[in-house]
């Protein structure tokens, strides 16, 4: 099984995309609190996401209490600009985790120090003025490569 890591996402609609995402490639979805936002039935019902109570989605305190979950992958990767390898030049397992920051922040420095520079990838744009893709689309494009990587059909 894949896993999708967001640490403490603050815009609803990115993690309901990155929710569908999920049901749709069976990854498990994992939220570090706090969210920018809640998550109750009366504002799933208003974005339209029916399938959210399907997922096989984890809520977690804080990145401690995530890593010290009984559901909590093995080996994880960061995504992000401040990386010094893209993501296509690691080798995905089955059961990894592909961790994603905040779209206002990322992840804070000290996270960026416990995974390292041998955890840490990018996805390469070509236009440098621009900061960096959208959370959610960013998040399929990393599952995708994982699931080709380690030859599992959706």
């Amino acid at each position: 099984m894949l896993h999708l890591v967001l640490f403490q996402p603050q815009i609803a609609p990115n993690t309901g995309n990155i929710g569908r995402l999920c049901a749709v490639t069976r990854a498990r979805l994992h939220l570090i609190h706090p969210l920018g936002f809640e998550i109750t039935d009366k504002h799933l019902k208003r974005a339209g996401m029916d399938y959210w109570h399907s997922l096989d989605v984890h809520h977690h305190e804080s990145w401690e209490k995530f890593k010290h979950s009984a559901g909590a992958p093995a080996r994880l990767w960061l995504f992000t600009t401040r990386a010094p390898r893209t993501f296509w030049d690691v080798r995905y397992a089955d059961g990894d985790g592909l961790v994603f920051g905040n779209e206002e922040a990322g992840v804070p420095d000290w996270l960026h120090a416990e995974l390292g520079d041998d955890r840490r990838v990018k996805i390469p744009h070509a236009n440098a003025a621009l900061r960096s893709l959208n959370l959610s689309t960013a998040a399929g494009i990393a599952c995708y490569e994982a699931l080709r990587q380690v030859g599992r059909a959706v």
